[in-house]
């Protein structure tokens, strides 16, 4: 599998300031994306995988990825689909009309979640501060996606290279799990 995942979605957001920036880790706001949540059964997959632009994975802790679409399987009817927060209409539509004759379910979560960019080469014991599964790169290899909890919150985590993960979380958590992420660097800046 590769070392780092080639897809412009999770970029930082440029207009906020780094939540921490130290030599060996930074936490960083992601830009706003365009975020739907998918359900549906299998013609409804191919047909949504069709006018999304990036097929809808059927392995379970996947995600299929294009430089500007991406489609996160949560599990066996249902994935999240990402894409620039400029494309929100275009996709709806293109969705919408593919699959006016499909049972589905198309929710526009865009503004219910957020997510921050872990990184460095001390990511993974920072991540670890919070997370319950095994994050060494033999079982979390990039590229794969889970639900999880960090703490107590539950979170979507995403692996997209060697030393960088995403965290998604509802907004009303998203101060919560990247403070608690930024105390826990406190230990890496008095080593």
């Amino acid at each position: 599998m590769a070392d780092h995942l080639t897809s412009t979605i999770y970029a930082p957001d440029e207009t906020k300031d780094a939540l921490l920036a130290l030599d060996t880790v930074s936490i960083r706001l992601a830009a706003p994306v365009t975020r739907l949540s998918f359900r549906g059964r299998e013609a409804a997959r191919d047909i949504a995988g069709k006018a999304f632009g990036a097929d809808l994975p059927v392995t379970a802790l996947t995600a299929s990825v294009t430089d500007t679409r991406v489609a996160q399987w949560l599990g066996p009817d249902e994935w999240t689909l990402l894409a620039p927060e400029t494309d929100l209409k275009p996709v709806w539509d293109a969705l919408e009309t593919a699959l006016a004759d499909h049972p589905h379910a198309l929710v526009d979560i865009s503004d219910r979640q957020l997510a921050i960019i872990v990184s460095g080469s001390k990511a993974e014991w920072l991540m670890n501060s919070g997370l319950p599964i095994d994050l060494h790169e033999s079982a979390l290899p990039v590229g794969t996606i889970t639900r999880t909890l960090f703490h107590k919150v539950p979170v979507v985590l995403w692996r997209t290279g060697k030393d960088t993960f995403v965290i998604e979380a509802w907004v009303s958590f998203m101060e919560y799990v990247s403070g608690l992420l930024v105390q826990s660097a406190e230990e890496l800046k008095a080593a």
